[in-house]
């Protein structure tokens, strides 16, 4: 779900104005591996969450993981989601599009966003190396043509989305004339966040012309003073590019690692995210989590 320094990304079609909203949301946040390898378990867990009154239920996308482990694929596990709720925002927190074809992601996309009835939010990144998710497979293991693909993938991602024929001439992705229907529910789109690593400024750059933007550290957990700056740094991009406003907030999701903490700290610590401008607060479950020490987080509640 990490996302490295990259060169600045090309403008989306609509976008969110900067700011937090006015009432912090909370997700659920799993790995897909482990013991959230299992669709069926993941679905009951997102039922659970629902119930017990979280906003949001993601899940990461990886192929390889830091070692033998069962994986599921997260688009999978998102249509299990899907049907198991009714109400929660669900999406893959991050998926690398560079090791995505665009335009198989595109109708992924759509198909969970109707399913749903419009509650996917695609999180994308660049994604890195360090797992060998690119190199084991032939992939791009540099920097910045994973940028160059993350940045083309978007607008083809957004260009097949409007339902009108789309071509699109680029350095890595080639589209004549196709056509992509049914739309999604959501328009213009559906919404999309960009991961980036603090304290690097690119990936920021791109995420203020999207929707959102998932801020992580380059050494250890995000702490709320590094949310302040990164919601500051987009603040400013967005006044200097001129994006214009719309009637929705610019999201800045965070994860809040749940390793022993109380649920008093987790309280303290999402308040504390949200006067450092996050409008989402994403509890993170470890793949080490058995199902009932899951099942039990879950139905805590969020740390409101």
């Amino acid at each position: 779900m990490f996302d490295p320094a990259e060169p600045a990304g090309i403008p989306g079609d609509t976008i969110h104005p900067p700011g937090p909203s006015n009432t912090l949301q909370y997700a659920i946040n799993i790995p897909n591996y482990g013991t959230f390898a299992d669709a069926a378990l993941v679905a009951e867990l997102a039922a659970e969450a629902e119930a017990a009154g979280w906003d949001g239920f993601f899940v990461w996308d990886h192929i390889l993981a830091p070692y033998v482990v069962p994986i599921a694929d997260p688009w999978v596990l998102l249509t299990a989601v899907a049907i198991a709720t009714r109400r929660i925002r669900i999406g893959p927190m991050v998926t690398p599009l560079p090791r995505r074809r665009p335009e198989e992601l595109a109708r992924q996309a759509v198909t969970i966003d109707r399913l749903s009835d419009g509650r996917l939010i695609l999180g994308l990144g660049s994604g890195d190396d360090t797992r060998r998710e690119y190199s084991a497979f032939d992939g791009p293991a540099d920097d910045r043509t994973r940028a160059e693909l993350l940045d083309e993938g978007l607008e083809v991602l957004a260009g097949l989305w409007t339902g009108e024929p789309f071509t699109h001439e680029g350095q890595h992705f080639h589209v004549n004339d196709a056509t992509f229907l049914p739309r999604p529910v959501q328009q213009p789109r559906i919404p999309i966040w960009i991961a980036g690593r603090w304290p690097y400024p690119r990936p920021f750059r791109r995420a203020a012309h999207w929707d959102g933007a998932i801020p992580v550290s380059r050494d250890g957990p995000l702490r709320p003073e590094q949310c302040r700056a990164v919601a500051d740094l987009i603040e400013r991009l967005r006044e200097d590019d001129r994006i214009p406003a719309s009637d929705q907030p610019f999201d800045i999701a965070v994860v809040g690692w749940n390793r022993g903490k109380q649920p008093a700290e987790e309280v303290v610590l999402a308040q504390q995210f949200a006067a450092a401008g996050a409008t989402w607060f994403q509890v993170a479950l470890s793949e080490r989590y058995t199902a009932a020490e899951a099942l039990d987080r879950i139905r805590t509640g969020p740390p409101r």
